[in-house]
């Protein structure tokens, strides 16, 4: 079969090899790939930022939708010609994780769904909503569980709190969807009047051009009368963080996701106390969450925004898209060529 293989650093090192097509053990399942999409982690692996201890080579990317084609011994939660979509965190279930839950993840420590086949245990698959397409499915795993997980699970968003999203990138559009879906007031911030424009047309409330008002923060205040918003997506990092705890509400909550514009911080201390601020970081969530999502969604009627959609002999462009700051997700189609 073929699989997309990480064997360096580069973009050119990511190659489309022929290998062994896998067969499901124990409770596993052999899955054809559909469709996949990208997350800015793949980016930060093929950079060797992520994990620059990755074993080469490495099948790239996490998050997949396909078909069960066979199911090992012990397997009971699918059967063959189920559409399935994978979790990000294969071994995170339910519950606080341990160390090597929250990390384990496909393209990572395991190889990645950027092939025709994989083989999964079945508890890292879940069941897919039939209204959604192949490229929406394969949307939701990282980037979608990761908007839920800080919001809602975390969050305890509610009708009527306010929520800041930082960017238009697919966990902040996500963030978008889940929070007006749910009664919230959103603020999102962009360096594009032309993104802006589009999330105003999601139900966006209040659009901040960061580029023309780098002190966006003081703008989030005097939109909310000095008391700042209750939940922040926080997806840029770096120094960033300083405005983003100036901008929220006493009691408020910065979910850490992104590190765009670095790994480290200085943090005003003092002014978290004060604010009684929680700061979270987030990797994504557990299967269980993920099923949750995927319930509400389905009653909600929630379609992913998908910005662009490449063959499976075109992985280097999809890539490159996703460099450049797409509205909302890359999918690439894999099937069987």
């Amino acid at each position: 079969m073929k699989a997309w293989q990480l064997e360096g650093f580069t973009l050119n090192q990511l190659v489309c090899n022929e290998i062994p097509q896998p067969t499901p053990g124990d409770g596993e399942v052999l899955v054809r790939i559909s469709a996949v999409s990208l997350n800015y982690r793949d980016k930060l692996l093929l950079d060797g930022l992520y994990n620059p201890d990755l074993a080469f080579p490495m099948t790239q990317v996490a998050d997949a939708v396909g078909e069960v084609m066979a199911i090992g011994p012990k397997t009971t939660r699918f059967s063959a010609g189920e559409r399935v979509l994978t979790n990000y965190c294969t071994r995170w279930i339910d519950g606080r994780p341990n160390y090597s839950e929250s990390t384990h993840s496909l393209g990572n420590t395991i190889p990645g769904a950027l092939a025709e086949y994989l083989v999964l245990p079945e508890k890292a698959l879940v069941s897919v909503p039939s209204y959604l397409t192949d490229e929406e499915a394969a949307a939701i795993p990282c980037a979608a569980l990761t908007a839920w997980y800080s919001l809602v699970e975390k969050g305890g968003l509610k009708a009527g709190d306010t929520v800041l999203v930082q960017g238009t990138g697919g966990v902040s559009l996500f963030a978008l969807q889940i929070a007006k879906a749910l009664g919230a007031e959103v603020f999102v911030t962009s360096s594009s009047d032309e993104k802006l424009d589009r999330v105003k047309k999601m139900g966006a409330s209040h659009l901040i051009n960061y580029s023309r008002t780098p002190e966006w923060h003081k703008e989030v205040l005097a939109a909310t009368a000095d008391q700042g918003v209750d939940h922040i997506i926080e997806v840029v990092g770096g120094p960033n963080i300083e405005k983003s705890l100036t901008a929220l509400r006493a009691g408020g909550q910065i979910s850490i996701i992104g590190i765009l514009d670095g790994f480290s911080s200085e943090l005003p201390l003092f002014a978290a106390i004060q604010k009684q601020a929680v700061l979270r970081g987030i990797s994504v969530g557990p299967r269980r969450a993920l099923e949750d999502l995927l319930r509400a969604f389905a009653q909600l009627e929630v379609h992913p925004i998908i910005d662009s959609v490449y063959e499976f002999n075109d992985v280097h462009s999809a890539y490159k898209q996703l460099e450049s700051g797409p509205f909302g997700k890359v999918a690439i189609r894999v099937g069987i060529q």
